[in-house]
């Protein structure tokens, strides 16, 4: 049997209800989470490692680069790995590790539940059981499995609070669907290279939402000293307010004189940024911005946050950030 090591590091699948709500309960789930769940062993010999037990909201870079540095270390001893966590921000950590372990061999996959484990109506047990037996697949990236769909990690968001069918991707195909059988997708990715592990992150970075009537005031009065990047979530394929006193352009052209890196992406899950299209887009890469293509909030702010970890000079960044570095962009 393949070997598969379970990394848990919390989430609602690790949590025990308590009066109206949930809360994190690691010492009653992070030995006993295989046993209540039999059929596992049946897929596969399975070592667990509690690694950290952490309301996903809480998770930052310090946590990706401790999850890659766990696989790093156990890569050559497991065949697969299955990672627990809470669902709140698995897009952004599957975004993350897809970037900090290219050229994976072997599979990744993070799952969690929308209702705990320890619930009677929970989706944890079948999530769980899909998840191990990807773990066991040729399946060579991150991905994120999840109510009989497994989705490329860097291609997902998350979709419902409330749902069992909590993700999507949508720019990008299911890489499998599970129900009898496992119908795996035929386009998947081979490596070329050796795992290569680089789990630096820099969060000078944010995130601005355009809006009608944003007052720009705000943000020229911005100290740009210490900000590395902005991930712009326009209107539409690139749109932006241009006339008067809600033009966005004086402050774009603030942060090119501050060498400050500017990305457009879309406020519209579906279909990519084109700054050729409209008037307001053509001002952007004029004034040096650059767009995001078809990737997700989580790819896009991941992928610059890991580009800044690793590189210095800007030309390189952008130059790369152009480009699909783990299966995050679809080409032009």
């Amino acid at each position: 049997m393949k070997k598969i090591l379970l990394i848990q590091t919390g989430g609602t699948i690790a949590m025990s209800a308590k009066g109206e709500g949930v809360e994190l309960n690691p010492e009653a789930w992070s030995d006993t989470l295989v046993d209540r769940v039999t059929e596992l062993n049946e897929l596969a010999e399975i070592q667990t490692h509690p690694l950290f037990f952490e309301d996903s909201s809480d998770l930052n870079t310090s946590h990706w680069k401790e999850l890659a540095k766990c696989i790093r270390s156990n890569y050559e001893q497991y065949d697969g790995f299955v990672i627990l966590h809470g669902t709140d921000t698995m897009a952004y950590t599957a975004s993350a590790l897809s970037f900090a372990l290219m050229n994976l061999a072997k599979p990744v996959i993070l799952t969690g539940s929308q209702v705990p484990l320890s619930s009677i109506r929970s989706d944890a047990r079948r999530n769980l059981i899909n998840s191990v037996e990807m773990a066991t697949t040729d399946l060579h990236e991150v991905a994120i499995c999840f109510n009989d769909h497994v989705y490329r990690g860097n291609r997902t968001t998350k979709l419902s609070i409330g749902d069992f069918d909590a993700f999507g991707s949508p720019n990008f195909p299911i890489v499998a669907e599970i129900g009898l059988n496992i119908e795996m997708n035929s386009n998947l990715p081979t490596p070329a290279a050796p795992l290569d592990v680089q789990p630096k992150f820099d969060n000078s970075i944010v995130v601005l939402t355009v809006f009608p009537s944003l007052n720009t005031d705000f943000l020229m009065k911005l100290d740009l000293s210490k900000l590395k990047a902005i991930i712009v979530r326009s209107f539409g394929s690139g749109n932006f307010p241009m006339k008067g006193e809600f033009s966005l352009l004086p402050f774009l052209k603030k942060c090119k004189e501050n060498d400050v890196i500017v990305v457009f992406i879309s406020q519209a899950d579906y279909d990519a940024v084109d700054l050729t299209k409209y008037p307001a887009g053509r001002k952007a890469l004029e004034v040096g911005a650059i767009s995001g293509g078809d990737m997700t909030l989580e790819a896009a702010l991941t992928k610059m946050m890991w580009l800044l970890g690793n590189y210095e000079d800007s030309d390189i960044i952008k130059k790369l950030y152009l480009s699909s570095l783990a299966g995050e962009l679809s080409s032009n």
